[in-house]
């Protein structure tokens, strides 16, 4: 059996100071790296507080108004007063129907048309870059100006689009002047100028699909259809998932196109949504509490739709 070795006094002093600088070069080094990344860490606080200010505080802000009543500067708890207010309302479900419908218009329209015209460039082979320009150039434009001019389209005594039916002998529309047909006018407006951000995300994600499937699919004498479905809508199935709800998001807090084109109510209250009834409530009414509890159905509904979201994404993965 092998002798084992016992280190004197001297041998584990030595064996002390050599293992010292090197905790110090640890802690050293630490300070470093924290040195080193402060500019990121301010960077992210800066970030924090712009979402804490901008976004999580109105948020709780919200939920907090909406228990509360405020009359000639003095506030009160109300609890559920403000709910129950604005749940019997009898434009209530009017608007959330309107909300719905102008979300399914939307979703058939602006959900659709972009990815098929994002399939389109893709394919072309000249001029790509010009036409990419040409879709994205309504996003440019504000929102405003974008509502008024087609406000100025839709008249239908001298709008562009009544021209344009007269010219082919077809019936002309009154737009947004009927109650058939006022919704579905925004919901082309709206399409208009947000196609463009749309277009250019699924072209990107089209992009990034494999030449060798589309070969393979060739190969198997697939036609344009299948392989849209086969080999397009399964590669970009995340894209098309998170613009879904994003699109949901974004249709059912619809308020300045609504407002501006159609005046809010619209014909027969034909375009009156569930942001615009905010609105009135807040700064018709002078009823922030309202306000604030309309809000609260609209965030718990959105809440519902990421939820379902996640939920679903979760699944399939």
């Amino acid at each position: 059996m092998a002798a084992t070795t016992v280190p004197d006094k001297t041998t584990r002093r030595h064996a002390g100071r050599a293992a010292g600088p090197r905790t110090q070069g640890g802690r050293g080094g630490l300070s470093r790296k924290v040195s080193q990344n402060l500019q990121a860490y301010g960077f992210l606080i800066g970030a924090i507080l712009c979402f804490g200010f901008f976004s999580w505080y109105p948020m709780v802000r919200e939920f907090i108004m909406s228990f509360q009543q405020t009359r000639r500067g003095v506030t009160s708890w109300v609890g559920f007063k403000n709910i129950k207010t604005v749940y019997h309302d009898p434009y209530f479900w009017t608007a959330w129907k309107n909300t719905g419908m102008f979300t399914l218009y939307a979703l058939l329209i602006g959900f659709v048309v972009p990815f098929f015209v994002a399939i389109l460039l893709n394919e072309l082979r000249h001029a790509r870059a010009y036409l990419r320009i040409l879709v994205y150039l309504p996003v440019m434009l504000p929102p405003v100006a974008g509502a008024l001019l087609f406000k100025y389209f839709y008249n239908p005594e001298y709008g562009l689009f009544n021209r344009i039916l007269k010219i082919f002998h077809l019936p002309t529309s009154q737009w947004l002047d009927s109650s058939h047909t006022a919704l579905i006018s925004v919901v082309i407006a709206a399409t208009w100028m947000s196609m463009g951000s749309a277009t250019l995300i699924y072209l990107a994600a089209l992009q990034n699909i494999p030449g060798e499937l589309y070969e393979a699919a060739d190969l198997d004498g697939a036609g344009l259809w299948s392989k849209i479905w086969h080999v397009t809508v399964p590669q970009t199935r995340l894209v098309l998932s998170l613009m879904l709800l994003l699109q949901i998001v974004a249709t059912m807090q619809e308020f300045t196109n609504v407002f501006l084109m159609a005046g809010g109510n619209g014909p027969e209250n034909s375009t009156m949504t569930v942001v615009y009834m905010v609105y009135q409530y807040g700064y018709r009414y002078n009823n922030f509490g309202g306000a604030a509890a309309l809000g609260l159905f609209l965030l718990l509904v959105l809440a519902g739709f990421s939820g379902l979201y996640a939920r679903l994404n979760r699944n399939s993965d």
